[in-house]
């Protein structure tokens, strides 16, 4: 890829991260190019997982098509939350001790719980539950998707949005754990089978009804 390219799609990014969903036309008039040129350097960047589109239909005739950052388009923007995070989790142990922290991750959890289980509900399959679970953890910022296991399914998160947080403090994943095995209910046994703190690329959770 040229330079030229490189600079053109940068400036697309930013303008997508600043000014939101546009058309192909509508970010080419701000960069001053073509709506063909613009489409052009819009479908790399899909297919480098960076935007992606949605079509929306405005009255009569065609809809029209709108290009969005994805998450991995929006981690191209550096940001200083996780520092913010780390500071406060150590500020936090220096105050109220590991007593403290687990509390706080305590309450997180049961916070957590509720909230999913709301809008999970509690009819449905496994495989629907786990559907709207992974629905919500995408946008969270997790990734996720569902796929068929041996016996039951795969839980897959391609993304960790709390990693800086979860590897200083290790409670965090394992509340994560806990807040799937309650919301999913007894009758559903839930394995951590990937986890991206030991090295794995991804996290990814075997879980399929208890025998």
């Amino acid at each position: 890829m040229s330079q030229d390219d490189t600079n053109s799609q940068d400036r697309i990014l930013f303008e997508l991260k600043t000014r939101g969903r546009q058309t192909a036309g509508e970010v080419g008039s701000r960069l001053d190019m073509t709506p063909a040129g613009a489409r052009q350097h819009l479908l790399k960047l899909e297919a480098a997982g960076l935007v992606e589109s949605s079509d929306q239909r405005e009255g009569r005739g065609r809809p029209r098509k709108y290009w969005l950052l994805t998450e991995q388009g929006h981690a191209r923007f550096p940001d200083r939350h996780s520092d913010l995070t780390l500071d406060l989790l150590r500020s936090m142990h220096e105050v109220f001790g590991e007593r403290g922290l687990e509390t706080l991750i305590a309450h997180r959890e049961r916070a957590s719980i509720a909230d999913y289980r709301e809008a999970i509900g509690t009819e449905g399959s496994l495989r629907q539950k786990l559907t709207a679970l992974a629905r919500i953890r995408s946008r969270e910022g997790y990734m996720a998707s569902v796929v068929r296991d041996a016996g039951g399914f795969l839980l897959i998160e391609n993304h960790c949005p709390i990693c800086a947080a979860a590897t200083a403090c290790q409670g965090l994943c394992r509340s994560e754990l806990a807040v799937f095995r309650a919301v999913l209910g007894k009758n559903v046994m839930v394995e951590r089978v990937d986890h991206i703190l030991a090295g794995a690329r991804r996290c990814a959770y075997r879980i399929m009804p208890a025998a």
